[in-house]
């Protein structure tokens, strides 16, 4: 059996933590350790952690290792997805598609940009609502600066639909299928972009962790 707690890159091998056979106990510094060197793969040299986002990739690691005690402490529901909110910049995007390196045993999500299924929906029509609400796992980069979508004269919130289609999903594979999403808008703009019917049911799909909002860009 393979074992989950080291995971190889090229030539080199990293270690999350101790496999007793059954289950990892996972070590953070370790983690970090590999998601720098994940990271610089990914991203190139230049990618670093930052000091001042360890607690939010603290967080995040607890939720896609499933540590249930840290969770519970963080308020995280395991069975829902993440949306992670922050200023323009901060790394959002980046850390969803780092993160999901240190569990490859998991169903991996992929990454779509929210304005790919806005566009998609202007050249396919109600098709893009069913493709994006099938039984993958997404991640929706950017959401709420999406354009309005247009097909046949006939405009469309689109991932407003998409959000809606992923609810019932989650709701009948009893919370098996997972939806994230990265924003850089507040609960209040999220409301008035999408309405009070797809927000109460974003907070049902979605955990919530948010970068502080004097956070940096680090495209600068």
């Amino acid at each position: 059996m393979d074992n989950p707690s080291k995971i190889t890159e090229g030539a080199m091998e990293y270690s999350l933590g101790e496999f007793d056979g059954n289950s990892v106990l996972y070590d953070f510094d370790k983690i970090l350790i590999y998601l720098n060197a994940k990271g610089k793969l990914l991203f190139g040299r230049e990618f670093r952690i930052y000091d001042e986002d360890l607690v939010i990739i603290r967080k995040l690691c607890y939720y896609f290792i499933k540590d249930k005690e840290n969770c519970q402490k963080d308020h995280i529901d395991p069975n829902k997805g993440i949306l992670l909110s922050g200023p323009v910049g901060c790394g959002k995007t980046t850390l969803m598609k780092l993160l999901r390196h240190i569990v490859p045993q998991q169903r991996p999500y992929e990454m779509i940009p929210c304005r790919n299924v806005a566009f998609s929906f202007n050249h396919l029509g109600f098709k893009t609502i069913e493709d994006y609400g099938n039984t993958k796992f997404f991640c929706f980069d950017d959401l709420g600066i999406e354009p309005t979508g247009r097909f046949y004269g006939k405009d469309l919130n689109v991932m407003g639909e998409v959000l809606l289609s992923r609810y019932e999903l989650y709701l009948q594979t009893k919370q098996k299928i997972k939806t994230h999403a990265t924003t850089n808008l507040g609960a209040d703009e999220l409301e008035e972009r999408y309405g009070h019917r797809v927000r109460s049911r974003m907070r049902e799909l979605f955990n919530l962790v948010s970068f502080d909002d004097c956070a940096g860009d680090k495209r600068k």
